[in-house]
């Protein structure tokens, strides 16, 4: 978590923004570091009923109750066992607390905003395309960039809230 990949040469003059990089199922994706509350080990967590299949349940962080979401299962991913490399990344969505369970977070990049794509018009893999705010194709590696507001239609959120209360 602590290594920076630093921006070099002409790319400094974008505005420079940090995202926290993590693992789904062998691809890598970004999420703003503005965005991520804390990246905690994975806790048992306490199933609710008659919520979509992609809620894990809830957790208890510190006397807040946040809903705990599978992004493997919200991706329609292959589904894998939790290992010492899985983690929650407790991130504000819409104004609430939410956990998300990912593979292995990875680093926080510095990158400059001209490096960002858009998304293509064609996405391949199972993510819906309103909630990829873009692409970063750095020389080794492809990033798909996040958007959480987009992730979730709005009876979601409203059931999110609902299941913390």
């Amino acid at each position: 978590m602590e290594a920076l990949l630093q921006v070099k040469g002409e790319d400094m003059t974008g505005e420079l923004i940090q995202l926290v990089s993590f693992n789904l199922d062998h691809e890598e994706y970004g999420i703003n570091v503005l965005k991520v509350r804390e990246i905690i080990r994975m806790l048992n967590v306490t199933r609710v009923p008659n919520t979509p299949y992609y809620v894990e349940g809830v957790i208890n962080l510190r006397g807040k109750v946040i809903p705990i979401i599978s992004l493997r299962k919200k991706f329609n991913l292959a589904e894998a066992d939790h290992d010492k490399r899985t983690r929650i990344m407790v991130m504000e969505v819409g104004g609430e607390l939410m956990g998300f369970i990912v593979d292995e977070v990875s680093e926080v990049l510095r990158i400059s905003e001209k490096e960002i794509q858009p998304p293509p018009p064609v996405v391949s893999s199972n993510i819906d395309q309103e909630c990829m705010s873009g692409v970063i194709n750095q020389a080794d590696r492809l990033l798909v960039l996040l958007n959480l507001e987009k992730m979730f239609s709005l009876d979601e959120k409203m059931l999110f809230s609902s299941v913390t209360m």
